[in-house]
């Protein structure tokens, strides 16, 4: 049974996976049949690069992809165009028809992931606005506490001298 799954490669807590076609029997790392794109799940949204018409044709030819490349294949469209293509073989629909479906299915689909990288990017610009805003606030309490500290120093040599200056001026009376 040939299977499509990831196979890990990168260093430790830096994880990075190619897709890769093999022989059920092959170990995770070990030997494969061919190699149909890379996985890189440390960027957001996670990198995803395949080779579409390389995956199509292995899932055609019976090759079952493993759950976690499943999703993969599902969110690049591959799937949802073996399942048309299956349709098209059975008579269900045009092969027009089918590519129809799956070019605007694709358009809607790329829109999502640019809204989503562009959200993704914004919230960093907000999260970095919010912390420099928050140090502002800190950095102009601790003004106000030395300026208040400075304004009760000098107001207290003042009180002194005056409180001083007060009894000399009796006792010489």
């Amino acid at each position: 049974m040939v299977k499509i799954r990831l196979a890990r490669r990168g260093r430790k807590k830096l994880s990075l996976f190619d897709v890769v076609v093999a022989d059920a029997r092959a170990p995770r790392d070990g030997k494969f049949i061919e190699k149909i794109g890379t996985y890189n799940p440390g960027t957001t949204p996670a990198t995803i690069e395949l080779a579409d018409d390389r995956a199509f044709h292995w899932l055609m030819v019976g090759a079952q992809p493993s759950d976690t490349v499943r999703a993969m294949l599902s969110y690049k469209g591959i799937m949802f165009k073996r399942h048309l293509q299956i349709g098209v073989n059975k008579g269900a629909l045009t092969q027009e028809a089918a590519d129809v479906k799956l070019a605007d299915w694709l358009k809607v689909k790329t829109d999502k992931i640019e809204a989503k990288t562009a959200n993704v990017g914004k919230a960093k610009l907000d999260a970095a606005k919010a912390r420099k805003d928050a140090e502002t606030k800190v950095k102009e309490a601790r003004a106000e506490a030395i300026r208040k500290k400075a304004e009760v120093a000098a107001a207290v040599p003042a009180a002194e001298e005056a409180a001083s200056e007060t009894p000399s001026a009796e006792a010489q009376a």
